[in-house]
């Protein structure tokens, strides 16, 4: 990977850098983005989370373990 941060000063810049060897013949792909672009800044919610509990009957429910246990 290749990584450099430029801070331009005109609208047209010419770049110039150097590939590794393992680089040499195969596809790459150049891009340009803004250092903090895309980031959103999310303002924290601080609203409590809460959940209502859920009660089943399993009184009818017959659990075998031999047949839990085959494969």
């Amino acid at each position: 990977m290749i990584q450099k941060v430029i801070i331009p000063d005109n609208s047209i810049v010419n770049l110039s850098f150097t590939i590794p060897d393992s680089y040499i013949g195969k596809e790459l792909e150049i891009i340009a983005f803004a250092r903090n672009e895309g980031l959103q800044n999310k303002e924290t919610s601080k609203e409590f989370a809460s959940f209502d509990t859920i009660k089943i009957d399993t009184t009818n429910f017959k659990f075998n373990r031999e047949e839990a246990n085959e494969r």
